[in-house]
């Protein structure tokens, strides 16, 4: 057997058992704990190109066992509970926990998470009929919706450097709402304390709300808006999103590498699920299988509110379930 197929096979392997052992309830692991330690996939890399030329046993032997090493590793360490900081393992705060005492510490993070920014785009009469989209782009964040606004739309964040920006493009018919990052330099620089978003929207407008996020957490309480379709694209992602029932018609579309979705609708509207989900773990609880990769709710026929979900995903976890 090739070495490249053996170490791809281990790969799946491990990451299917893992999250084997976390439906099962045997362990909790936190996918965000390992993520800063992608790198030593490269030295894997290296170490084969370097050890294996002529198909050495030798070679194969040592890419092995640096290959368990670097897994046995991240199982430990992905089951140490999180401290609520995405990156909290990078050099940074390693640096600032060896200078500060934790009182120190404490004062410091208590200075960042009280100064707040606010970013607001005012509400006008004439948004009520139009359609608003709400683009979202950013990785290392971690978003919550909750709560309502008299603005259109109303962002506070938690960053020490405030890299981010939100902007508005309408016309007659269309409001197009951006929010991300402004600093290229600073995109992925996640030892940069804290980032936390809270919206707050409208109710009275319609909403689209399209979501890339590469790495990060997402909790969107969407209970009390009309939301007319809800796109989510991310890589290594914990999102909950619960659904209401405002409008005849709510499409849901998430496309994942290796995430934790997991979303709610209530139990008046009927539901459709297509999914596509290779390696992915399926919890739908209350819906009939269909077909191979359809299921529906008993009143999805009868009911004349319907929400549809299309779930495409690499190797993550989705759930959804009735309130």
């Amino acid at each position: 057997m090739k070495l490249d197929r053996l170490i791809w096979g281990i790969l799946l392997l491990f990451i299917g058992g893992v999250l084997l052992l976390e439906n099962f309830g045997i362990i909790e692991f936190y996918w965000r704990n390992v993520w800063h330690f992608w790198p030593i996939f490269l030295i894997i890399a290296g170490v084969n190109i370097l050890f294996n030329r002529g198909n050495s046993q030798t070679g194969h032997i040592i890419s092995l066992g640096i290959l368990v090493i670097a897994l046995s590793f991240l199982f430990v360490r992905g089951q140490e509970p999180s401290n609520g900081r995405w990156w909290s393992s990078g050099g940074e705060h390693h640096s600032m926990d060896m200078d500060m005492d934790d009182d120190e510490r404490d004062r410091t993070d208590e200075k960042v998470l009280a100064t707040p920014h606010l970013l607001v785009e005012p509400f006008d009469v004439a948004d009520t009929d139009k359609k608003t989209v709400l683009n979202i782009s950013g990785g290392g964040v971690s978003y919550k919706f909750g709560g309502e606004t008299p603005a259109l739309i109303e962002a506070v964040v938690r960053n020490k450097s405030n890299h981010f920006y939100l902007n508005k493009k309408a016309t007659d018919s269309v409001n197009v709402l951006t929010f991300g990052m402004n600093d290229k330099k600073n995109k992925w620089n996640f030892n940069d304390g804290d980032n936390d978003v809270n919206f707050k929207l409208n109710k009275l407008p319609n909403w689209d709300i399209v979501m890339n996020l590469g790495a990060g957490e997402a909790d969107f309480d969407f209970a009390d808006f009309k939301i007319r379709s809800f796109r989510f694209d991310g890589g290594a992602a914990d999102v909950e999103v619960k659904i209401g029932d405002l409008l005849p018609i709510t499409d849901v579309v998430v496309k994942s590498g290796l995430a934790d979705v997991k979303i709610k609708i209530p139990a008046n509207s009927g539901c459709r699920i297509k999914t596509k989900t290779g390696l992915s773990a399926k919890d739908f609880e209350g819906f009939e299988k269909l077909s191979d990769g359809v299921y529906e709710t008993s009143n999805y026929k009868t009911s004349t509110k319907k929400i549809f979900i299309n779930l495409d995903g690499g190797l993550s976890n989705f759930e959804v379930s009735r309130y």
